[in-house]
């Protein structure tokens, strides 16, 4: 019937939102809630501070996932001060909610860091405050979903001066290059590398985004990778 039919259509998308300021929350709800597709039922939580956010990702881990995560990087730190960031809770939902999305929201915009940021997370999207409109967070909402990463502007105007100047590539994404150019699949990187799959994969995607791999094939990001002194 009608219904069931609907409901087939229906994608939920459970998302926790993590800012400490009220209204910033309530910007970023409206903006998502105006834009989703017809075909998309948008369920959002939101914490207020580190403890809070914790709690609600170990909980998600043992019932209700969570599709997407926004982690302002400025936080009040949890109570026993283990948790001082947004960068925290990334790593923490990395672990607990492995194919969760997470987006990077801050105000920060010096070079290391965001460099860190990239390094430390891999985040599948990164957004820049000052480059926020409520159209791009909308855009960039509905990119990550479907193809992660996004960028904001300042982030992807970084990158290309990065790749241009120095990468900062880890021992993980330098293996996996070097592995690569003997010729080793993808398929079989895990049996050199442990990481899931999907990191795996979320590492290559990256890769090929620092180098500006326009056509996606591993043997243009090796080309990329050889003129530039890394194999």
């Amino acid at each position: 019937n009608d219904t069931t039919r609907k409901n087939c259509m229906t994608q939920e998308l459970k998302i926790l939102m993590v800012d400490d300021h009220p209204m910033i929350i309530e910007g970023y709800q409206n903006t998502l809630i105006a834009s989703k597709k017809v075909h998309q039922e948008i369920v959002i939580d939101i914490a207020h501070d580190c403890d809070r956010a914790n709690e609600l990702i170990k909980n998600a881990a043992n019932t209700e996932h969570y599709d997407v995560l926004f982690f302002d990087i400025s936080l009040p730190s949890s109570k026993d001060g283990l948790i001082t960031s947004g960068e925290d809770l990334a790593k923490i939902a990395r672990t607990y909610l492995p194919d969760a999305k997470i987006i990077i929201l801050t105000m920060f915009n010096e070079s290391f860091r965001i460099l860190n940021i990239i390094n430390e997370i891999n985040p599948e999207g990164l957004l820049i405050k000052s480059d926020l409109t409520s159209s791009e967070l909308a855009e960039a909402f509905q990119h990550i979903l479907l193809h992660p990463p996004y960028y904001s502007s300042t982030v992807s105007n970084f990158l290309k001066t990065t790749v241009s100047h120095d990468i900062y590539l880890d021992d993980i994404n330098r293996k996996i290059l070097h592995l690569l150019s003997q010729g080793v699949k993808t398929k079989s990187l895990r049996d050199y590398i442990d990481l899931s799959m999907s990191a795996i994969e979320k590492r290559k995607k990256h890769l090929k985004d620092l180098f500006l791999i326009e056509d996606g094939k591993d043997e243009t990001l090796l080309s990329e990778a050889r003129k530039k002194g890394f194999l």
